[in-house]
């Protein structure tokens, strides 16, 4: 398991899909995940202190767990299969742990606000993490030949991981690491 940063929330010139970056803390690796805007809005409003006139879903949420007497502890973006990243929320409630499964989209709308750590399984960063050529600015995905036997995904997965390799490459990556969101 990684820890990661929020290193900025992007927009695909392509499509115009909102890409939320988050950044290895003790590397140069990065995973984007597509969001929805909705859920990238409520992002960036808590990154930048943005105040709002009523709690928003997100706000209503961490308030809720808290008066249930529960307390966010982290998230993790646990899996990606089929081109869908897969989250947990981890609640502690007295010496309970609960995971809460969860888009991770809103497990990181979440974690902004509990002010907790974000967390990504070694499988995840393998298939989809990226580091960046610092001459170029481009994207270096890993090399997938031999990937069915050193990650144990299906050629159906290797497919995936194709379309993913190509959408990443396509996003506009210029200054990554060095925004502040």
């Amino acid at each position: 398991m990684f820890e990661m940063d929020i290193d900025s929330i992007r927009v695909s010139l392509v499509n115009y899909q909102r890409v939320l970056i988050l950044k290895e803390k003790e590397t140069e690796r990065f995973l984007p995940i597509w969001i929805g805007p909705a859920e990238a809005e409520s992002i960036a409003i808590r990154l930048q202190d943005v105040s709002v006139g009523r709690p928003m879903t997100h706000d209503l949420l961490v308030k809720i767990i808290e008066d249930s007497g529960a307390k966010v502890s982290a998230v993790l973006i646990s899996d990606l299969s089929n081109d869908t990243f897969f989250a947990k929320i981890v609640l502690e409630r007295d010496s309970e742990k609960i995971d809460i499964d969860s888009r991770p989209s809103d497990a990181i709308a979440i974690a902004v606000r509990a002010r907790v750590p974000i967390y990504v399984a070694d499988s995840v960063l393998d298939k989809a993490g990226v580091y960046i050529d610092e001459s170029t600015g481009d994207a270096i995905v890993p090399s997938y030949e031999s990937a069915e036997d050193e990650l144990d995904v299906s050629e159906e997965e290797l497919k995936s991981l194709s379309a993913f390799r190509d959408f990443v490459e396509e996003l506009n990556l210029d200054n990554l690491g060095t925004e502040s969101n």
